[in-house]
């Protein structure tokens, strides 16, 4: 039973992180498109009319950090339970979420590409922009730890998966 209960929260939070990291992608596109105008107005020599950009930026990155530190608590609790659970436990009637999750865990994989490529598209326009001060070495150290949880978390729901694959028996195919 403390297996299925861990498998419904892991999914639950999963889903919570992957729209989190979608939510974080798509504003910093926004954010991306905003600098790439401020860019062109400074090239031009126009006066820059967005002068709220930096101070948005910034929130925006702690806000992120703040989600990132919140949620960091929970799946370092969850990874040591599922270290504590015996093969055995993880029963064939299992087998259904615990796929389940390895699919959650691969589109949240992907929202944290998608949250990557927006950070990469960024940074290659911020190198050329100093008019601000912007906290972006805060913002690559929301994407290091992001990434480095996506990681953990697809490894963990690969090896939930394959141990109850492993007690469906021989005879399901």
């Amino acid at each position: 039973m403390k297996c299925e209960i861990l498998l419904d929260q892991i999914s639950a939070r999963c889903d919570k992180f992957r729209a989190d990291l979608a939510a974080a992608a798509q504003e910093l596109h926004d954010f991306n498109r905003r600098l790439e105008q401020i860019l062109k107005q400074l090239h031009k020599e126009i006066t820059v009319r967005d002068e709220s950009f930096a101070e948005q930026f910034n929130q925006y990155c702690l806000s992120l950090r703040r989600k990132l530190d919140e949620d960091e608590p929970f799946w370092t609790q969850v990874r040591a339970e599922l270290r504590t659970c015996k093969d055995a436990d993880w029963t064939s009637d299992l087998a259904l979420p615990a796929k389940g999750l390895n699919s959650r865990a691969k589109t949240l994989s992907r929202a944290c590409d998608e949250f990557t490529t927006a950070y990469d598209a960024f940074y290659r326009n911020y190198t050329g922009f100093t008019a601000a001060k912007l906290n972006v070495w805060l913002l690559t150290s929301c994407q290091n730890d992001a990434a480095k949880l996506t990681g953990k978390i697809l490894f963990l729901a690969r090896e939930t998966a394959k141990k109850t694959e492993r007690n469906r028996g021989p005879y399901v195919y």
